[in-house]
């Protein structure tokens, strides 16, 4: 028998129920003074800490390990230029370079955020710095908007989620370019390699949104690439 085409498909036990988004209305309205408060409170924090580079990378990085130890001297070496430190606040990686920023008594900031398997900041967070969120967009708008670099490090989807953001928003102008450097050859190399061979290849991106950021596996190199941005640049807050 042929399907009349206005037979509604919906599946016979889906529960669409109108009256509930109208029970929602007035939670997702109060919820907006939620995120202005977020969104108060770093703006507020941040624009008086000043020029700083945002560190990614994997909350599961060991202490010890290759990635660990480079991140520590990476945000050592920045804190050294002048620039403060900005992480998500968690182990790992952020947990690395936060400690790196401290050693140099230098501004380490972290911008935690409320997951039931993460409690709180690392210990190398300044207290007066701490910033807890419970919204990943208002987090993440803090992390482009007050970094004047990004350095990131092997990690997983939040780290790629970082990398993609800040390569959109410079990419169309939402934002004013600054330099983004990927440590790791052999960890980045796949997804560079592909960006490369496929998504300029099927003109999905242009060959010159190659140029938007720096693969490496040095982070002393890491370290240069940005300062040497701002040498013919200005420091400013991003957008």
């Amino acid at each position: 028998m042929k399907k009349d085409s206005n037979t509604n498909d919906a599946p016979k036990n889906a529960r669409l129920v109108p009256e509930q988004f109208e029970q929602e209305r007035d939670t997702d309205l109060w919820s907006i003074f939620k995120i202005m408060g977020e969104f108060v409170d770093g703006y507020d924090k941040l624009f008086r800490i000043g020029p700083c580079v945002s560190i990614f990378g994997s909350a599961r990085t060991k202490p010890g390990s290759t990635y660990y130890q480079q991140a520590v001297e990476a945000a050592r070496e920045m804190t050294k230029k002048g620039f403060g430190v900005i992480t998500g606040g968690g182990p790992g990686i952020m947990e690395a370079a936060n400690k790196g920023a401290r050693e140099q008594q230098a501004k380490s900031v972290g911008l935690g955020i409320d997951l039931p398997f993460e409690q709180g900041v690392n210990e190398f967070v300044d207290p007066d710095y701490t910033i807890m969120f419970h919204y990943f967009f208002a987090r993440k708008v803090m992390f482009v908007k007050y970094a004047q670099g990004f350095i990131v490090f092997p990690g997983g989807f939040g780290t790629l989620d970082e990398f993609f953001e800040a390569m959109t928003l410079i990419q169309t102008n939402k934002i004013t370019q600054f330099p983004v450097v990927l440590i790791g050859t052999e960890y980045w190399g796949g997804l560079v390699d592909w960006i490369k061979n496929k998504m300029v290849k099927e003109g999905t991106i242009s060959p010159e949104d190659i140029n938007l950021f720096h693969l490496t596996d040095d982070h002393l190199e890491a370290v240069d690439i940005i300062c040497s941005f701002y040498q013919k640049h200005s420091v400013s807050p991003n957008f």
